[in-house]
């Protein structure tokens, strides 16, 4: 999108002569961002005519002052079509500087090298500090940038100086309007974008934070889950088709210990250990977090287990299981979905969704021990699963009644 210039004459009362002529000035703006400068050409306020922005009269004092202004509009309008010809950052002040021969001053800190720099540091620390997912999300939000500044800049690339209020929120539009995301997805671009700003500023190379008066919150989305009777129907079900069962025993195995995709793809044999009860666990780390995730195995879960032991798939590969891709198991799973009669759209998240309310947070789990065993950093984020159980708070108040009817006896 190419921001428009606005070109706007004035008259300066303020700076009246001593011969009673004053000066009129012109004001640029782009993109919201304004600036103005004299155009050293001076008239008697009552010639000057505010609705117009032109001299009035006829006469040839007028004719020529008039077309002093008509000159200087179609010079910055050339000068901003030679700025776009040879990719220049077209601002209300390179305008200006172009309009009256100026050479800028070569910007020291460039956006675009400081956020490929953050992304290079990042790859490096992949595997020890972060996932492999939080590199390909600070990609794709450098991507975005990119884009963005080419579709309200007409350039690829923008001075850390330049970065301000109305660059942040033309940001948050474009994402919203043109990239068609989310409330929550544009939220979580702008705060992979808020860090690099922080580092700027950390580094002192922005004086000002451009994210003073900007904000914007993700939304609480509702999280789908299976029932205790949807479980059921899924584990009791009889397929002919070995790759269908497969995509299901892994899916429950997933709905008994709450492990993610991609936490399950990458368990090993050696995670399954005997724990202080002597019982078998599973003990790993998040991939997402890298937090540690220790988990009591229930008989379902171990039985998927030994059925799997001598899986081609999982020896080839080290695995505990043979796990499929992420859009192979969710096309079986929409499949399985419609064998079992069950209208939810399928997905293989909705497993670990479905381990923290219906298996563990439903049958009087504590929240506590259910955050442990998901791997979460916080209990907040447990706390969304406990407050769609309505179920649970029904057989809370059960309790109570019965408390109090036994008390009044």
């Amino acid at each position: 999108m190419i921001s428009p210039v606005c070109i706007n004459f004035s008259l300066r009362n303020s700076k009246t002569l001593s011969n009673g002529t004053a000066p009129i000035y012109l004001r640029l703006t782009v993109a919201g961002l304004r600036i103005e400068f004299s155009t050293r050409q001076y008239i008697k306020p009552q010639r000057w005519s505010q609705s117009k922005q032109r001299m009035t009269g006829t006469n040839e004092e007028a004719l020529n002052f008039n077309h002093f202004l008509k000159s200087l509009e179609q010079r910055v309008f050339d000068a901003q079509r030679q700025m776009l010809t040879s990719g220049e950052t077209i601002t209300a002040e390179s305008l200006k500087n172009k309009l009256l021969g100026k050479e800028e001053k070569k910007p020291e800190h460039m956006l675009v090298a400081i956020f490929k720099e953050h992304n290079h540091r990042l790859k490096a620390l992949v595997g020890s500090e972060y996932a492999s997912g939080t590199l390909e999300r600070y990609q794709t939000s450098l991507k975005h940038t990119i884009d963005f500044m080419q579709w309200q800049y007409q350039t690829t690339d923008i001075a850390i100086e330049a970065i301000n209020h109305e660059f942040i929120t033309s940001y948050d539009f474009y994402l919203r309007s043109q990239r068609g995301c989310s409330n929550n997805t544009t939220v979580k671009y702008i705060k992979n974008f808020k860090k690099i700003i922080r580092i700027c500023i950390a580094n002192g190379w922005l004086q000002k934070d451009p994210f003073v008066n900007y904000t914007a919150k993700t939304k609480e989305v509702k999280r789908d889950y299976l029932i205790e009777e949807e479980i059921r129907a899924i584990a009791e079900k009889e397929f002919q088709n070995q790759r269908i069962d497969q995509v299901r025993d892994i899916f429950l195995f997933c709905c008994y210990t709450g492990l993610s995709y991609a936490d399950v793809k990458k368990l090993k044999r050696t995670e399954i250990v005997i724990g202080i009860d002597k019982q078998y666990w599973i003990s790993t780390s998040r991939q997402k977090t890298d937090t540690p995730s220790r988990i009591p195995l229930i008989p379902a879960a171990l039985t998927i287990l030994e059925k799997y032991r001598d899986s081609p798939e999982a020896c080839y590969n080290q695995t505990a299981l043979p796990v499929l891709s992420n859009q192979k198991m969710n096309s079986y799973l929409k499949e399985i979905a419609d064998l079992c009669g069950i209208s939810k759209l399928l997905t293989f998240h909705i497993a670990r969704h479905s381990f923290a309310t219906s298996v563990t947070l439903a049958n009087g789990v504590s929240i506590e021990s259910v955050s442990k065993m998901l791997g979460h950093k916080n209990i907040r984020t447990t706390q969304h699963y406990a407050k769609i159980l309505d179920s649970k708070v029904s057989e809370d108040m059960k309790m109570l009644r019965r408390k109090l009817e036994g008390e009044q006896h």
